[in-house]
């Protein structure tokens, strides 16, 4: 039964991110509004809806733990797990302007989510709000920076994959159908994140093991399946750059926007096992992406590797933190 709800949570989230990205692109190009606005903010943030929601739901909930758990295991998943299989398909070659910025966006970020976190052992109302208000702000200096750029030249895989996006299951992407798909996306999204916060709660109680371990793996895998998607595809069809950008956006959507709205929600207590151990596997991770990128501008197949062995490192560690007895059995 548990292990039901954690599925069916996954395929509704998953479902729900799918068909609100294409509902919500659909309606904006209706209403005319800019391609780039469509790209950044709409998809960026459309496929960052299982993320945020799953992490309302689970603070909504009484249990911060996964939500907290869900973003730094996601950020984790989306550098070691989804950057590794992107490049051991194909090398990702560095787009070096983009990644200085969307590259120094993450590390800032980064830097001042776990600073809160080691000073305050929270995320509380007022980070929250300076977390949301940097989004906004980095938001407008991509559209403001990009707008130039698209006067000289056109984006044409963005307009490719904006007319992809102009039919569902072979019927024209009209106004209402758009806003049916839009509605019904956020909805299915928000069930499925009640499911698989349920789900995960159950397991965690079942098994023994803590909310925070349940985010940091099955909660933040499964939410960053999208992404592991796209890195497949991008790496099958030779675009590394479109991948690495899409983590890059991830991360940042992850901290600033989904722990800025999850905390102005509710106030997220950081679980000490973050603390000790995860946060700073999710720094080293960012660094060693950094690094990667920088040296010869490209994540090579080993570096992918490399990537990819050291995340089973880390959930083996993971595993052998939980491997005690269960709570109650002593």
């Amino acid at each position: 039964m548990v292990w039901l709800l954690l599925i069916s949570g996954f395929l509704l989230l998953l479902f729900g991110g799918e068909i609100l990205v294409k509902g919500s692109v659909a309606l904006a190009r209706r209403l005319k509004m800019p391609p780039l606005i469509i790209g950044i903010v709409l998809v960026g943030f459309g496929t960052s809806m299982p993320e945020l929601v799953t992490c309302v739901a689970a603070a909504l909930e009484g249990s911060p733990d996964i939500a907290v758990g869900n973003v730094v295991g996601s950020n984790i998943a989306n550098i070691l797990l989804v950057a590794g299989v992107g490049a051991a398909l194909v090398p990702i070659v560095t787009p070096i302007s983009e990644f200085k910025r969307d590259g120094t966006a993450v590390a800032a970020s980064t830097l001042v989510f776990a600073l809160a976190a080691l000073f305050f052992g929270e995320v509380g109302r007022m980070i929250g709000a300076f977390f949301v208000l940097s989004l906004l702000g980095y938001v407008a200096f991509i559209y403001f920076s990009e707008k130039a750029k698209l006067k000289r030249v056109e984006k044409q895989h963005l307009v490719e994959e904006l007319k992809e996006m102009e039919t569902f299951m072979g019927r024209p992407m009209t106004m209402p159908l758009s806003g049916i798909l839009a509605v019904g996306g956020i909805t299915l999204t928000i069930l499925g994140a009640k499911l698989l916060v349920t789900g995960a709660i159950t397991l965690a109680q079942k098994a023994g093991i803590s909310e925070t371990v349940i985010g940091l793996t099955i909660v933040a895998i499964g939410t960053s399946l999208p992404e592991l998607v796209t890195a497949i595809v991008a790496g099958l069809r030779n675009h590394g750059d479109v991948s690495l950008g899409n983590i890059l956006g991830s991360n940042i959507y992850n901290i600033l926007g989904i722990l800025g709205i999850t905390a102005l929600v509710d106030p997220l207590t950081i679980p000490t096992e973050i603390l000790r151990f995860d946060l700073w596997v999710m720094i080293l991770a960012t660094i060693l992406l950094a690094v990667f990128a920088l040296r010869k501008l490209n994540i090579t197949r080993i570096e992918g590797g490399f990537l990819l062995a050291t995340y089973a490192v880390y959930l083996y560690m993971l595993y052998i933190g939980q491997s005690g007895p269960a709570p109650g059995t002593m």
